[in-house]
């Protein structure tokens, strides 16, 4: 990409309205330019061929078209796919795709990086390296090969979405609106470890379906997991979701990666319960995917099936994510880590 130029990708209805009223442009060239934003599989202003020339060539003065293809992808065996996209300064951001069935879910990155320095997170090792425009997260819907099936959207890549919740509720908008790429905001989770105040702000202005790291029930051995947990204590995040109406089509979740013999006890089923009464929601268990330098490990698969039982037998619905891409740097963080480490050799 040209970084002189200010990308059109990412900008909304109403940011389209503004640019084309200051360029003095005609009003029928808003629609025109979402429609190749969002519904056409083009990558440049030039190839935009219902405006004129002399439209194009005014938006290209100033503007470029903003996509950006993935620099690397790895396939694994179960058909999970890992693009790898480069975001300047020699750093990358990754982005899953998932086929199941009838379904091909894309899990997308929010940030470069991320600053909350969770134990068992690969990316929190790389730090905070900067924010995704609206335009590049959803530019990993669009730049991929799948583009033209994805059916779900999960915002459980690398970073927190929360703490870029202004591009985050951006990328929604223009995911879920009728003149972008008119999904159902049903089809779209985004993923927290629990910051209250973006969390309220998130359940406020958009429909998509809200899930929360949870990891343990017990504060301070969340602490020593979440560092976010000293700031927004878990009873904090879940007292708040409480005042809302889950009730309908709209979810909450709670992921829930299981460590051996650290959060997979009889007490951490009966304080779940506790923590949870009351709230329509499911609990997803997570296999935990080693990282370097963690002494963390999960449990095999007959302790994990017994602790979703137990669970379950609380009346908490639960179920256990299936492990896609083991043989692709499965846990996320560890091939953008991987790159970068290599540009640096």
């Amino acid at each position: 990409m040209d970084t002189t130029k200010e990308p059109l990708l990412g900008k909304t209805l109403n940011e389209l309205i503004q640019l084309t009223a200051n360029l003095g442009l005609p009003k029928f060239a808003v629609r025109q330019i979402a429609d190749w934003l969002y519904k056409k599989p083009i990558g440049s202003i030039a190839e935009m061929s219902n405006l004129s020339k002399q439209t194009r060539e005014l938006l290209a003065e100033k503007f470029e078209f903003g996509t950006a293809q993935p620099v690397k992808v790895q396939v694994s065996a179960d058909g999970t796919k890992k693009y790898l996209f480069a975001t300047g300064n020699h750093q990358f951001i990754e982005t899953a795709m998932i086929p199941d069935d009838n379904r091909t879910t894309v899990c997308v990155s929010s940030q470069v990086g991320c600053k909350m320095g969770c134990l068992f997170c690969m990316t929190a090792k790389q730090g905070f390296q900067g924010q995704l425009t609206a335009g590049e997260i959803v530019n990993q819907v669009r730049s991929i090969a799948e583009a033209d099936s994805v059916s779900n959207i999960v915002y459980m890549g690398m970073g927190e979405p929360f703490d870029n919740l202004d591009e985050v509720l951006k990328s929604i908008e223009i995911l879920t609106s009728e003149w972008g790429f008119g999904m159902s905001p049903r089809r779209i989770t985004v993923s927290s470890i629990g910051i209250v105040p973006a969390m309220v702000r998130f359940l406020q202005e958009s429909e998509a379906h809200l899930a929360i790291s949870l990891h343990t029930p017990f504060d301070e051995q969340r602490k020593s997991l979440m560092p976010v947990q000293i700031a927004y204590p878990i009873r904090e995040v879940v007292d708040e979701i409480r005042k809302w109406d889950f009730s309908g089509q709209r979810r909450v979740s709670f992921e829930y990666i299981l460590f051996k013999g650290l959060n997979d006890t009889p007490l951490h089923v009966k304080e779940l319960s506790r923590l949870l009464n009351g709230i329509k929601c499911r609990i997803n268990l997570i296999r935990f995917h080693p990282v370097p330098g963690t002494p963390l490990v999960s449990p095999d698969e007959e302790a994990i099936l017994h602790f979703k039982n137990q669970l379950n037998d609380k009346g908490i619905f639960t179920s256990i994510r299936a492990s896609r891409g083991q043989d692709i740097y499965a846990a996320c963080g560890l091939l953008s880590t991987k790159e970068q480490n290599s540009l640096k050799k």
